[in-house]
């Protein structure tokens, strides 16, 4: 990839951005990697007798809110948080019809959209925390190294800042208020079983080639599904889209009418809404080429099972990956010292643990300098630089994943996040894409 520029990470609120050089070097002092966090110190700073008794719910998706996660945060907070998983459908609507059942929301940039709208969250006050000025500039001026992010769909730029804490409507650029704190993100594409497709798959066209026909299977979550299916089509030239992240009526009925044929000609072999069962689908066979998540292909690598993960990089105007970014944002509810506690929560988010744990996951953090600290200098090279490993890759459970050698899907964070093409939404048609997304699913 040519070379933009050499700052990855300044923002226009603080002179003490990290270079790209630093961002993509591992020095030798970071480890601590599966130590506790004792390290980060500090905290909790509000009384911890005065909050020992709070719990905090932390609700969303099985790849974001992790039992692990919450558990090494009540370690070190000193009061309890509880994680809680429902699919992407469920969760935004407990958000949205049941929201003092949640605490904190973890939320895609789409979800926050509808969530403010909505009026069931407070905005979360920038000063408060304390890591914001070395947040990479993806989410503070809607770049990276010096490429501006793409607005097809909904970028963490565009929906993560408000005017005021309770305004309903989003504001583009940085303000005193947030949306949501970003906490985890990736780009994402196609996995694939190299052994079984028998070639290297670097275009989202494979995913509909006849070839495989009765082997393949798609995302269903309609918002994100049909984003997987529009980059197909586009990559085959059957397609030609406007914003694939904000579709006109015409573009939804012919995305649509093609997947149906599709599925009528047998060949989806099955559409898949969680992570366990795109899992199980690679790992069996009975897929070998799917729109897949960044840990889902590492999962079936544990298995020992060859999975590969497409690198899908942007030419010609087409292709690239499809971005996504999930955050926290606080509940309206909150107040007193339970919203002192969620502060509390928000910034240990930002300190590293979390961040040096996802990235065994194979997803980055809005502050890689405090994931780097948690990381070993292998792991570092592994997973943000795209280096070879210079030993044994492990997953987030010290499962071995990947030989000394082996070198991440993709390339490094800045190859793999400068190459994604749109983000997951919200279109303004979204009930009618809903409405014919169902008729997909039916057919």
């Amino acid at each position: 990839m040519t070379k933009k520029s050499d700052n990855v990470t300044n923002n226009s609120k603080s002179g003490n951005g990290i270079s790209r050089r630093s961002v993509m070097k591992g020095a030798a002092a970071a480890a601590g990697a599966a130590a506790g966090s004792g390290a980060l110190g500090g905290f909790p700073t509000i009384w911890a007798q005065e909050i020992k008794d709070i719990e905090l719910t932390h609700v969303g998706v099985s790849y974001s809110v992790v039992k692990a996660i919450g558990d090494q945060a009540s370690k070190d907070l000193g009061f309890k948080v509880t994680m809680q998983n429902l699919d992407t459908s469920a969760a935004i609507n407990r958000f949205i019809t049941q929201p003092n059942s949640v605490d904190i929301a973890d939320v895609e940039g789409w979800q926050a959209k509808l969530a403010t709208k909505r009026g069931v969250l407070q905005g979360i006050e920038r000063a408060k925390i304390k890591e914001f000025d070395n947040i990479l500039p993806i989410f503070t001026k809607g770049e990276i190294d010096g490429v501006q992010i793409p607005r097809q769909g909904i970028s963490p730029y565009e929906a993560m800042y408000i005017e005021d804490p309770m305004a309903t409507d989003l504001h583009e650029g940085v303000t005193d208020w947030m949306t949501f704190l970003p906490q985890v993100y990736n780009a994402d594409s196609m996995g694939y079983r190299p052994d079984l497709v028998g070639h290297e798959v670097t275009e989202w066209k494979e995913l509909i080639d006849p070839k495989f026909k009765g082997k393949a299977a798609i995302l269903d979550v309609p918002a994100i599904g049909i984003m997987d299916a529009a980059l197909c089509f586009e990559s085959a030239g059957m397609i030609e889209y406007g914003n694939k992240g904000n579709m006109t009526r015409e573009e939804i009925d012919k995305t649509i009418d093609a997947l149906i044929q599709l599925k009528r000609d047998g060949h989806f072999r099955a559409t898949w809404t969680t992570f366990d069962q795109s899992v199980q689908l690679m790992a069996a066979g009975e897929v070998i080429i799917q729109s897949m998540w960044s840990p889902a292909v590492a999962a079936v690598r544990v298995k020992e099972v060859p999975c590969i993960y497409a690198p899908v990089n942007k030419k010609n105007g087409k292709e690239g990956y499809r971005g996504w970014c999930n955050g926290m944002a606080l509940m309206r509810h909150l107040e007193g010292k339970k919203l002192d506690a969620a502060y509390e929560y928000l910034n240990w988010y930002l300190s590293g643990w979390q961040g040096g744990f996802v990235a065994r996951y194979g997803y980055y953090s809005p502050v890689p300098t405090t994931a780097q600290k948690f990381l070993t200098p292998a792991e570092w090279a592994y997973w943000y630089e795209g280096a070879p490993a210079p030993e044994p890759i492990s997953d987030p459970y010290g499962v071995p994943m990947e030989p000394v050698g082996a070198k991440r899907d993709g390339g490094s964070f800045v190859e793999r996040v400068t190459n994604i093409s749109c983000w997951n939404t919200l279109m303004d048609e979204a009930a009618y894409m809903n409405k014919r997304w169902n008729e997909f699913k039916v057919a």
